[in-house]
C-alpha cells in the first residue's frame, strides 16, 4: 500500500537560503543537460564540417559528439558498454563538481535525481506529451532525494547537507510504512516536504466488484449548486474565486502591482501579495472539495458522474472574419469570459479525482459515463429534445413532465450507469422522513407538529420555533374537545 503525506516545514533562515541556492544551480543544470540534448541531436542531421549551426564552429572530436547516444560525454563505461544519455550526463557530474566547486554544496542524490527528471521528461515526450521546456523560477521549485537518505524523529526531519529541520506534524507515519521518496517543494506560503510512503505487507485497495454494488448515486455537475443528487439532495457552491469579495481584493491588489515600478522591491512584494491571495484560495477549494468527496462517497456503494471534457467547455471561441474586409466580428467569447471563469472556479476535474481516490480508499467504485443527452432527455419517458430543457427547468414536451433540469440529470446520469454495467441495485423507500399528514379528528401534539429544535443552533438569520409552541398547541387541543358538541363547529 502507498501513501503520500505533505508537511509545512520551519527552516531557520540560512537553511531556507541553502535550499534557495540549491534551486536556483539545479535550474541551470537541468537547463544546460536540455540543451546538450538537443544540441546533439541536431548534430546528427548537420550536412558538412560544421559543429553548430549557431556558431559555425569546425567539426573535431574533441569538441563534437561523436556517437547518436543524445549527450556530450564518454559513451562508454568501464567493462566497455554503452551509456544512453542519462547515464553519460550522471556520470559527468564529477567534472561538474571539479569545475565548479559549488556544486559540492548540494547533495550528490539531488543532483542525479535531477537529471532523472530529465529522463522522465524525455520519456514523456516519446509516449506522445509534448516536448521538454527549460524551466525558469516560477516552473522549477521542488528537489528530490533517493530513498533511505531522509530520517524522521518526532518532529523534526533530517535532510542531507542540510541538517536538522522542524516541520508541522500534523499527522504521524503510520508504524510499519517505509519512506520511499522525499520532494522538498517551495510554494507560496512557504517550504513543503512530500512523503512517499509504503507498506508492503499491506495489500492495495480493490474497488468493490460491479456484481455487489447494491446502491448507487448519481452526480451532476453544476454552477448554480456544484453537485446535484439524483437522491434528490445537491452541495452548496462557495464560489472561492469568482465571489464579489474575494474579485474586489484580487483587482485592489492587482492594480497596486501595476502601479508599482518594474524590478523594484516594492513590485515583488505586491506580486507575493497576489500569490498569497490565490493559494489561499486553492488551500480553501482543496478544503472544501475534501469534505464534499467524503459526503459523497458515504452516500451509496457506487458514484456515477460524466466523463467531461472540461478543456474543451473552457477554450476560447473561434474567431469570425467578416468577408472582403478582414475584420473580426463578434464572436461571443466576452459573454462566454464569464462562464469560463465559473467553470474554472468550480474545479469540476479536480473534485472528480478527489471522489474517485476516495471511494477506492473506502472500497467503492467510481463509474463514468457519457454526458451526451443527459440534460434533455427525460426520465419519465425516455423522449430527447433540446426544447425539454428552459434554464435550470425541466418540461418534458412530449409527456408533461417537470422537474428540476439539473436533478433530472443526475437521474439520467444514474440510469446510464445501471444500463451499461448491468448494475443490480435494491429498492430504496423514498417515502422515509416525509411529514405526517393529520386528519380532521386527530389531536395535534408537539411531536406531530413542531420540529425538534437543535441544541447549538445560533446560526443568523435561521428562524427558530419558540419554546412554548407546543405548549400552546396542547392547551388548544384540551380546549377544543372540552366543548360541548352542539357548541363545536366540527359537530
Amino acid at each position: 500500500m502507498i501513501l503520500s503525506y505533505v508537511y509545512k516545514l520551519r527552516p531557520s533562515g540560512s537553511q531556507s537560503a541553502k535550499m534557495e541556492s540549491w534551486l536556483n544551480m539545479l535550474r541551470s543544470t537541468y537547463n544546460w543537460c536540455l540543451a546538450d540534448r538537443i544540441e546533439t541531436y541536431h548534430q546528427q542531421f548537420i550536412q558538412g564540417g560544421w559543429c553548430s549551426l549557431r556558431t559555425k564552429a569546425e567539426a573535431y572530436p574533441l569538441t563534437c559528439c561523436i556517437v547518436k547516444n543524445g549527450a556530450t560525454g564518454n559513451p562508454w563505461t568501464h567493462s566497455g558498454k554503452k551509456r544512453n544519455a542519462g547515464t553519460i550526463q550522471d556520470a559527468a557530474l564529477v567534472d561538474l563538481k571539479a569545475a565548479r566547486p559549488w556544486y559540492k554544496s548540494i547533495d550528490s542524490d539531488v543532483l542525479q535525481r535531477n537529471i532523472a527528471r530529465l529522463n522522465t521528461a524525455y520519456k514523456n515526450f516519446f509516449d506522445g506529451r509534448g516536448f521538454p521546456a527549460f524551466k525558469n523560477r516560477s516552473n522549477f521549485r521542488s528537489f528530490e532525494y533517493k530513498p533511505g537518505r531522509v530520517k524522521f524523529k518526532g518532529s523534526k526531519v533530517y535532510l542531507p547537507k542540510i541538517g536538522w529541520m522542524r516541520f508541522f506534524n500534523s499527522r504521524p507515519i503510520p508504524v510499519g510504512f517505509a519512506v520511499r521518496s522525499v520532494t522538498i517543494r517551495r510554494r507560496t506560503d512557504g517550504w513543503f516536504i512530500s512523503v512517499r510512503l509504503e507498506d508492503k505487507s499491506i495489500p492495495e485497495l480493490m474497488p468493490r466488484p460491479t456484481s455487489e454494488v447494491k446502491t448507487a448515486v448519481g452526480l451532476d455537475m453544476g454552477l448554480t449548486k456544484l453537485v446535484h443528487c439524483s437522491d434528490g439532495s445537491d452541495i452548496p457552491n462557495p464560489r472561492f474565486a469568482t465571489n464579489r469579495k474575494t474579485k474586489r481584493t484580487q483587482l485592489i491588489r492587482q492594480r497596486r502591482v501595476s502601479r508599482a515600478k518594474k524590478g523594484s522591491t516594492n513590485r515583488k512584494k505586491r506580486v507575493a501579495e497576489v500569490a498569497k491571495l490565490h493559494s489561499k484560495i486553492v488551500n480553501r477549494r482543496n478544503a472544501y472539495q475534501w469534505q464534499v468527496a467524503n459526503k459523497l462517497v458515504k452516500k451509496a456503494d457506487a458514484i456515477v458522474v460524466e466523463d467531461l471534457n472540461i478543456q474543451g467547455m473552457v477554450r476560447r471561441c473561434k474567431p469570425k472574419l467578416e468577408k472582403g474586409t478582414g475584420r473580426f466580428l463578434p464572436n461571443g467569447q466576452s459573454a462566454k469570459r464569464g462562464l469560463n471563469r465559473s467553470i474554472s472556479d468550480a474545479s469540476w476535474g479536480n473534485l472528480i479525482e478527489k471522489i474517485q481516490y476516495v471511494a477506492a480508499k473506502s472500497g467503492k467504485v467510481l463509474f463514468k459515463v457519457n454526458p451526451r443527452d443527459t440534460s434533455r432527455e427525460c426520465s419519465a419517458c425516455g423522449h430527447i429534445d433540446k426544447a425539454n430543457r428552459d434554464r435550470e427547468r425541466f418540461i418534458c414536451t412530449e409527456c408533461g413532465h417537470f422537474d428540476h433540469a439539473d436533478k433530472q440529470a443526475a437521474r439520467n446520469i444514474k440510469h446510464k450507469a445501471v444500463v451499461e454495467y448491468s448494475l443490480n441495485l435494491i429498492k430504496v423507500p423514498t417515502d422515509c422522513g416525509k411529514p405526517k399528514q393529520l386528519n380532521l379528528f386527530e389531536t395535534p401534539s408537539a411531536e406531530l407538529t413542531v420540529p425538534k429544535r437543535r441544541k447549538h443552533d445560533t446560526r443568523k438569520g435561521k428562524r427558530r420555533v419558540p419554546g412554548n409552541l407546543g405548549r400552546q398547541l396542547e392547551l388548544f387541543s384540551q380546549d377544543m374537545w372540552n366543548v360541548s358538541s352542539a357548541e363545536s363547529p366540527f359537530f
